[in-house]
């Protein structure tokens, strides 16, 4: 499930003046990737400033030591598989900022957390600077599939909406499509799984040959373009992603109310495969 702001990013240090997202993968991240798979508490230490400037788990502030003795306790606890999925990564001089999407199996349990590290350059490498993540929770099976490596750059800056529409309108007007919007964000990781879903070869073919897809971002704070979304009679309370389905003349054929995808836990292939069949373009 999607709210318009995951809680777990309360509390975090925003960087100013960021840039782009970042295109290429972060190395430090894989070494502290690694240093908790393997459960190298020496290793892990030596990726984190000695006096970070925030470490919390919720809303609750902790010790660096013990924020090393959970990452490397891990393993002790039977951790097998860890896996985390950037969904941002943005660069502000000498700060990088990764919003993480992280899934471990540890025994029989598969579990999740959301968590966004801010890493700082320093004279002898990239050290974490400040964390705020949520506990561990089971993570529930998913029938769609998910992305190895999400788009960090799925969702434009918000402020570009309405010329993203414009653009995708005119494109499907010339190659005789229709328009999917669909609101979100990077933070979003059900936005992403349904992002993969739309180009995984089960779907692809059927997408490419009667949409254009655009993706409106509705912010951090999920505060972003709810003007267009009401325009569009998109309804976004409910949670996102939430899809609207258009004429290439801007025309609404479809507005999600009740958050329908908002969570990707709840729909599978035949949902998705309905979806794009019912609202296809009529031809002939």
């Amino acid at each position: 499930m999607n709210n318009m702001k995951p809680t777990w990013i309360a509390g975090v240090i925003l960087l100013t003046g960021i840039s782009s997202p970042a295109q290429a993968p972060f190395a430090p991240l894989q070494a502290w990737r690694m240093a908790v798979l393997t459960g190298d508490q020496a290793a892990l230490a030596k990726l984190y400033s000695p006096t970070p400037q925030t470490l919390k788990v919720g809303k609750d502030d902790i010790a660096l030591k013990d924020e090393l003795d959970f990452w490397a306790g891990m393993k002790r606890r039977g951790l097998t598989e860890f896996n985390p999925r950037v969904l941002e990564l943005t660069t502000a001089q000498n700060a990088t900022q990764i919003l993480l999407r992280i899934s471990a199996v540890s025994g029989n349990s598969h579990l999740y957390t959301g968590m966004r590290q801010v890493w700082v350059h320093s004279p002898d490498g990239w050290k974490i600077a400040a964390s705020t993540r949520s506990a561990f929770t089971d993570e529930q099976t998913r029938r769609l599939p998910q992305p190895a490596n999400p788009n960090v750059n799925l969702y434009s800056e918000p402020r570009e909406a309405e010329a993203e529409l414009k653009t995708g309108l005119a494109r499907a007007a010339k190659e005789g499509k229709r328009v999917i919007v669909v609101f979100g964000g990077n933070w979003c990781y059900d936005c992403h799984v349904l992002d993969t879903t739309f180009h995984s070869k089960a779907f692809a073919p059927l997408v490419e040959a009667n949409y254009v897809v655009i993706h409106i971002n509705v912010g951090e704070e999920g505060k972003d373009n709810h003007d267009l979304a009401a325009r569009l009679g998109v309804v976004l309370d409910k949670g996102v992603p939430s899809l609207g389905v258009l004429e290439p003349d801007g025309k609404v054929v479809y507005a999600q109310k009740n958050g329908e995808f908002e969570s990707t836990v709840k729909i599978g292939p035949d949902d998705v495969r309905g979806f794009l069949e019912k609202w296809k373009p009529r031809r002939g």
